[in-house]
């Protein structure tokens, strides 16, 4: 309960289809864990936006980054306002009916005010947090960002302390009526394929990829 109770709020909670909400704080950050790409939105002079962005998560703190020229990162390094938005699709539910056609899905709606991170210490902690998320070990393998890179970046931190998750598994929901028709309804399970890296045409002779990049994998 406690966990929940972290990050349930009156906006954060599941009005349609209550029984597919979740507010607990391993279930959250698992789905965080797990996907790639979020969405922002924010207001901004009574204009709506949605941005998608990468990220990383340390902690309680969800971290994304962008140049000081965007206008999403001077909004959100300003103080606005932010919902955040994470999906992982598992599934096309193919039902008897049309109205009853579905997905299984894993999401995460996060709600908060994005504040800029100006000490360089937390920064180059943020930014790593957004590599390691894309591919673990990356970081100390890579060139770490110099000092004009660092100034040309904004790093904002959203708390994750107000967020629900939304999910929904297993078979169509057909009317009791429907059942008995001569359609097939079922499941076509839908998953991320890593490929086989890929070396970059201006690679050096000799570099061969390291283990995180030969057996990366995404997934439950």
């Amino acid at each position: 309960m406690n966990d929940e109770m972290k990050t349930k709020s009156e906006r954060s909670t599941i009005r349609r289809l209550p029984a597919r909400g979740n507010y607990e704080q391993e279930t959250i950050y698992s789905i965080i864990d797990e996907g790639l790409i979020c969405h922002v939105g924010f207001s901004l002079d009574d204009k709506p936006f949605v941005i998608p962005m990468t990220y990383g998560r340390r902690g309680d703190t969800l971290y994304l980054h962008g140049s000081v020229a965007s206008r999403l990162q001077r909004a959100m390094a300003a103080g606005v306002e932010v919902c955040v938005s994470i999906t992982l699709l598992d599934g096309l539910v193919l039902a008897r009916s049309a109205f009853h056609h579905s997905m299984n899905y894993r999401s995460v709606v996060i709600f908060g005010r994005a504040m800029e991170v100006t000490d360089q210490k937390a920064m180059m902690e943020g930014l790593e947090a957004i590599v390691e998320h894309i591919v673990p070990g990356r970081w100390n393998e890579a060139r770490q960002p110099n000092e004009k890179e660092i100034r040309a970046t904004t790093l904002v931190a959203v708390h994750l302390a107000e967020a629900s998750a939304k999910i929904r598994s297993g078979p169509p929901k057909d009317d009791a009526e429907d059942y008995s028709l001569d359609v097939w309804a079922g499941e076509i399970p839908l998953r991320q394929v890593v490929g086989v890296p890929v070396d970059d045409p201006q690679l050096s002779a000799g570099i061969r990829p390291s283990k995180n990049v030969t057996s990366y994998r995404r997934g439950k």
